[in-house]
């Protein structure tokens, strides 16, 4: 069969679009001269405006290198209203309007860019109408946003400017005007407007209109058959400029005389900004912008008004920009011209502007709109039943006070500087501090978002992709609730859930993060049920005025110290408001600002030929190239940057293999901006030989491996977002497990298993929709009222600030006096009546003994409990009466709870004790029968443990075991800790004083990985993912990138600073299960990488290039690599070999040679360099085998390791080696590590501490070893090196 033929490549575009030239028609049958016929008339009659020619890119074609032919197309014929109305496109003649030069018989129409409607341009570039000017008018310039019916934007910049009408430089449609006579009336000393239109893709609003500005220059002074060609060469210069890749990377062109700067943006998520984001903080006073923010987070109908067209454009943008990354999904037209005004009468959510003399018009005939006049600042509604609620009431004061402490005059900053003596110096000075105060400003409105919406994530359910709309609600201040009722039902909060449910690490998910309170960090590792802490008790108390909702404060973990001063008067331009008392405020606002560069592009010669084009772009890769020779080896940010363009300016060349190269090099440095898609239809436009000719290189060949592999329309992934519901029908035990995990009350199932068996004791196994609701309800009753416990200052001093009441009894007598009995996570307490008092019963740590009796009062028996303590002689005893029986239970899972987390240094048992308890409370307040306390004894897990399986930690475990911490917090299921990597804490400049802590990264099933600050052992970033395999390996390279080897056969290179995988190599062919670095006082060059395959890589760290690899002889199954004495020690299932890396073999170690067992082979190994020893584990067998480096043929020291059923890792620690192996313990498979003492070569301690093998070792700076185990307990365990 024939090769099917390559498909033609679609060349990117530049910045440009389109560009047009619009006037007043000259063949209208009101000419212009009748509009001014009569000297000294005083109203203007308007004109009817028109698109007089039109510039589409490409300017240049491949075929024709010769005449520089534009595409330009005249429109004279037909007259336009309104673009809502279908019309027939009006077709251009063939060289009609054309100047002279450019006509030819092969002009011909051009494709006018979607989103573009030429119908409505005219009355979008002159929306006040086109009036002739009895004098000479400044030039002005106003800006376009343009939809097409998918929903797709592009921008557009209008200049206008006036002419003389019978100037005999004046043009119409790109005609020459000399045949009109001079009138010898009134129409003389008239003028004419034009425009000029730039569209792009990119909302370049400053950067295009400076480029008008100097276009202006040239257009006023030409002469009429000039005009086309001086517009044309504008737009292709334009054309001729590549879109910059996000990141810190601008361009700079020069339009002379101005130097213009095209801004990238940010991240591939966030918007370009290219405006000044302060101009609604000069048009409204905090609070209104915080009203304006809420009718667009509540998807009012919002029309703007201004006296200025374009601040209509650029302040709704500034508005659109501060919700970043929520995003407006509705309608948007900010500039609306009089015949379109009737566009307001949509029933739809929109936002809209219209010039202020339609204010009245407006409001009078349409209901239900918010009207916002720019130009006094006010906010009004067009119906008066009409109610905007307001923003959550910290989050809006806090707002006000850091938008008061911004310095929005850059005239103040000015002063103290000397005068600038060059116009472009002066223009970067102004760029720079814009830029500045742009970063501070979106801090600020980001941070505002997360204020409001920060307690979402605690109402979704991942798995099963629900948010409980209800029950966050239930959270909300009273005073809120309106608010969050209707931004609840809002398409632009929906999108927002998919983010959340999709864990992307978008900007609100980071600032989240980084702003995170210490107490949030550790409710994320445990998985307790959320409780007031005494800390924000105690916070309630010094906060007499506050007006909103107690439960508030849980929304703003960060705000919670925050006294709300009153607010001083508004003078936000003149000076800065003392925020030091507001800790969260200052630390958002003193954001340091992003260090930025800038790559000028090369001049751009003309006439417009193939061969200027040609030089342009090789003076593009010339400066490109010389650029990249410049990078320092850790500058492999802006590397990515210059190859990208690059690459870009190659294509653009017709050089397909270079720039096939160049995205290569890109798709390792930084994947985040690599183009895959267009990368995809490169390969595909490919002639076979160009095809045979990349395909001949290895690192291409992967490329177009994996780009081909690419699903070209996969299907899309299910991202709804379910509201929790009750179920309606009986439930089995899957589906009560998917409910139960769906309400947010538990999420592990085995607890949930525990719950079900409860619920149906004595009962067929299904429940019913009605027991279900019952214990809904029952469980929300419980966490509202411990939302309520308010406790006398005199009582919040006796206990811890993380402490959290958990359950409260009823009024009872007790040995200590009348009260009511209080449970926290660490003690029970008496809180006494009459004057409120503090009764300590005792720690769950000091009790000794819990009992169920009862004692006599006249002729009743009623139920009491007793509780002995170790440091007490008397007993505590509490006339319980019904509520005896539950209260047994609780005490004693939670005594059981604290026992086996201080015997096994684990507090998840703790908190798992907490829901147990919480969960039997539930049962009981659901069943409200004789049997609910059996039921609820179910759900005894601990108590249970303890009394059917004494769990004795061994007395060398216990005193070497310091910590446990749980990575799959959070999961429904444990999940296998694959691989462990400590990096020690340092302060470097790119990082906040925070992130200099050391770490801890923990390798997931899937590619999850999690990052613990090991300082504290809270959660410094939770799961994200680098592909989606196992991972096999870690390393730390330079202090700044983690190197993470995986089962896809590619190593993932994470930033340390800015916690993302933006780089990946792709050399192996097969399971990358290895991974060294080179030691040595310096910062290593080079790292070492194996796969399964039995292939080693050496890798350059600056340039990420192979510089030397090599296949192992013995073939396959290598599984790790050590470095040593300048030898790469490989170990496969049959030898371990040391080889030179020129690849010279210099010791082999042989299995067959010294086990005689078939079934033998090598697990793992390590070097001993000290005693020149090497250490083997082998499969088969539990001894450990020791080798002398100088002479592996003799035969080999065994460590004999009892009890072991497999070796799974080795670690040298000091003068130690650790083992982690799974062996037996009391008779039960367990996980197990043996230290051994390298220079005794016996076996010190067995420490026994997982329930499953261990399957990853790491040493945290020869201090402590970490360990991890397998899925069935999934937990990591902190051991103390002696």
């Amino acid at each position: 069969m024939a090769e099917a033929a390559p498909q033609p490549l679609a060349l990117p575009s530049g910045l440009l679009e389109l560009c047009a030239l619009l006037g007043a028609p000259r063949d209208s049958p009101r000419g212009p001269e009748q509009v001014v016929q009569k000297r000294g008339v005083k109203n203007l009659h308007s004109l009817d405006p028109e698109v007089l020619s039109v510039f589409v890119p490409p300017f240049v074609s491949k075929e024709d290198s010769q005449a520089a032919s534009g595409n330009c197309m005249t429109l004279n014929k037909t007259k336009w209203r309104s673009f809502r109305k279908k019309r027939e496109k009006p077709r251009a003649e063939a060289g009609k309007g054309l100047p002279e030069g450019a006509r030819g018989p092969d002009s011909e129409d051009v494709s006018i860019p979607n989103g573009v409607d030429l119908l409505a341009l005219p009355q979008l570039c002159f929306p006040g109408g086109m009036c002739v000017a009895s004098e000479p008018k400044e030039d002005c310039v106003h800006f376009l946003v343009l939809t097409d019916v998918g929903g797709n934007r592009t921008y557009g910049v209008v200049a206008q400017f006036y002419r003389p009408l019978h100037d005999e430089h004046c043009f119409y449609n790109g005609q020459a005007h000399w045949e009109v006579s001079r009138p010898t009336g009134g129409s003389a000393g008239w003028f004419l407007p034009f425009a000029v239109c730039v569209v792009s893709r990119f909302p370049y609003y400053n950067a295009l209109r400076d480029c008008l500005s100097c276009l202006l220059i040239h257009l006023k002074l030409c002469k009429d058959f000039e005009v086309d060609n001086h517009i044309k060469d504008f737009a292709a210069k334009l054309s001729l400029i590549p879109s910059p890749p996000p990141g810190p990377l601008h361009l700079v062109f020069n339009m002379k005389p101005l130097q213009v700067v095209f801004p990238s943006r940010a991240d591939p998520e966030s918007p370009v900004i290219d405006l000044d984001l302060h101009l609604p903080l000069l048009c409204f006073r905090p609070e209104t912008v915080l009203q304006i923010l809420t009718c667009l987070l509540t998807e009012q109908r919002v029309v703007f008004f201004s006296s200025n067209w374009a601040l209509l454009t650029l302040v709704t943008e500034c508005f659109l920009a501060y919700l970043h990354p929520l995003q407006w999904q509705h309608t948007f037209v900010p500039i609306l011209s009089g015949q379109m005004l009737d566009f307001v009468m949509a029933p739809t959510s929109f936002l809209m502007g219209c010039h202020l003399d339609h204010f009245e018009e407006v409001s009078k005939e349409a209901d239900g709109l918010i009207l916002i006049n720019m130009d006094n600042g006010s906010i009004t509604c067009s119906s008066d039943n009409m109610a905007v609620p307001d923003i959550p009431f910290l989050a809006a004061q806090t707002f006000i006070q850091r938008v008061q402490g911004l310095q929005l005059h850059h005239e103040l900053d000015l002063a103290r500087a000397k005068a600038s003596t060059d116009l472009n110096d002066g223009r970067a000075c102004r760029r720079a501090w814009q830029q500045r105060l742009n970063t501070h400003i979106q801090q600020l409105t980001l941070h505002l978002l997360v204020s409001i919406f920060r307690e979402v994530k605690n109402h979704l359910n991942y798995e099963h992709r629900v948010f409980n709309s209800e029950e966050y609600l239930k959270t909300r201040a009273p005073g809120d609730q309106q608010f969050y009722k209707q931004v609840l039902e809002t398409y632009m909060f929906h999108s927002f859930l998919k983010a959340r449910l999709s864990r992307r690490m978008d900007a609100f998910a980071q600032m989240d993060l980084n702003t995170q309170s210490e107490e949030d960090r550790i409710n994320g590792m445990l998985l307790s049920p959320r409780r007031p802490t005494i800390e924000k008790m105690a916070s309630r108390k010094r906060s007499p005025k506050r007006t909103v909702d107690r439960r508030m404060v849980v929304s703003m973990p960060d705000l919670q110290d925050v006294a709300i001063p009153e607010l001083p008067p508004r003078n936000s331009s003149l000076r800065k408001t003392d925020t030091a008392s507001c800790r969260s405020g200052t630390a958002v606002l003193n954001v340091p600002s992003k260090l930025t560069y800038m790559f000028k592009i090369p001049e751009i010669h003309f006439p417009l030929v193939g061969e200027c084009v040609q030089a342009y772009y090789k003076d593009c890769v010339s400066l490109l190239s010389k650029a990249m020779g410049c990078l320092g080896p850790d500058s492999s940010m802006l590397l990515a940057r210059y190859l990208y363009l690059r690459g870009l300016v190659l294509l653009m060349q017709g050089q397909l293999l270079p720039a096939l190269q160049d995205f290569q090099s890109l798709y390792k440095t930084d994947l985040r901006i690599f183009p895959a898609d267009l990368v995809k239809r490169m390969v595909e436009s490919m002639s076979g030989p160009e095809r045979a000719q990349a395909e001949q290189m290895p690192k291409l060949r992967r490329l177009i491996g994996e780009v081909l592999a690419q699903p070209g329309e996969a299907p899309k992934a299910d991202d709804r977002v379910k509201n929790f519901e009750l179920p309606r029908k009986h439930l089995e035990l899957d589906d009560f497990v998917q409910r139960v995990q769906e309400s947010g009350i538990v999420k592990d199932t085995g607890t949930i298993r525990r719950l079900f068996e409860a619920l149906t004791i004595g009962h067929q196994k299904l429940i019913d929709p009605e027991t279900f609701r019952d214990f809904y309800t029952c469980w929300k009753e419980t966490e509202a009222e411990a939302q309520e416990v308010s406790l006398p200052a005199s009582v919040l001093e006796h206990l811890d600030k993380n402490e959290c009441v958990y359950k409260l009894s009823r009024s009872v007598k007790t040995s200590h006096g009348v009260g009511k009995i209080a449970m926290t996570q660490k003690r029970l307490f008496l809180l006494t009546e009459g004057s409120p008092g503090y009764v300590e019963i005792s720690t769950f740590r000091d009790i000794e003994e819990v009992r169920s009796t009862t004692v006599a009062f006249l002729f009743l028996r009623i139920p009491t409990l007793k509780i002995k303590m170790t440091s007490k002689k008397e007993v505590f005893e509490a006339n319980l009466k019904t509520e005896c029986d539950l209260w047994q239970l609780m005490v004693k899972e939670m005594w059981a709870g604290k026992t086996l987390a201080e015997a096994h240094k684990d507090p998840q048992y703790i908190q798992q004790a907490l829901t147990h308890v919480l969960l039997m409370d539930a049962v009981v307040g659901t069943l409200q029968s004789p049997a609910a306390i059996y039921a609820a004894s179910r759900l005894s897990y601990f108590d249970k443990m303890k009394n059917e399986m004494p769990m004795v930690v061994p007395k060398t475990t216990a005193e070497t075991l310091k910590h446990k911490i749980n990575p799959s917090a959070g999961e429904t299921f444990p999940q296998a800790v694959d691989v462990l990597l400590y990096t020690p804490g340092h302060l470097d400049p790119a990082e906040k004083v925070g992130d200099a802590h050391p770490k801890l990264w923990c390798a997931l099933s899937e590619g999850k990985v999690i990052v613990f600050d090991a300082s504290s052992w809270t959660t410094h970033q939770h799961c994200f993912r680098v592909g989606t395999s196992k991972l096999n390996c870690m390393v730390m390279v330079e202090r700044n990138q983690v190197w993470v080897g995986s089962e896809d056969s590619a190593i993932y290179i994470i930033n340390i600073h800015s916690m993302s995988c933006n780089k990946q190599l792709t050399d192996h062919r097969a399971s990358v299960t290895g991974l060294v670095v080179q030691e040595g006082l310096v910062a290593p060059s080079q790292v070492y990488s194996c796969s399964v395959d039995g292939t080693v890589l050496a890798w350059n760290v600056s340039s990420l290039l192979v510089t030397s690899r090599f296949q192992l002889r013995s073939g396959g199954g290598l599984s790790s690599i050590r470095l040593h004495g300048g030898c790469l020690w490989c170990c496969t299932g049959n030898r371990i070999t040391a080889v030179a890396v020129n690849d010279s073999l210099r010791q082999e170690l042989k299995i067959e040679e010294n086990f005689q067992e078939k079934s033998a082979s090598f697990l793992s190994f390590q070097l001993v360099p000290e005693q020149e020893q090497l250490w083997v584990a082998c499969a088969g067998s539990n001894d450990i085998h020791i080798w002398g480096l100088k002479d592996l043929a003799q035969p080999p020291q065994r460590v004999h390791l009892q009890d072991c059923s497999k070796v799974n890792c080795m670690l040298r620690v000091k003068r130690q080696i650790w083992v982690g192996v799974t062996g037996l313990s009391q008779g039960k498979c367990r996980g197990k590590i043996y230290v051994i003492d390298a220079e005794k070569k016996t076996v010190e301690k067995e420490l026994v501490a997982h329930s499953d093998t261990v399957k990853a070792l790491c040493s945290a700076e020869d201090r402590y070893v970490l360990s991890g185990s397998g899925r069935e307990e999934g937990k990591i365990a902190i051991w103390k090196v002696e």
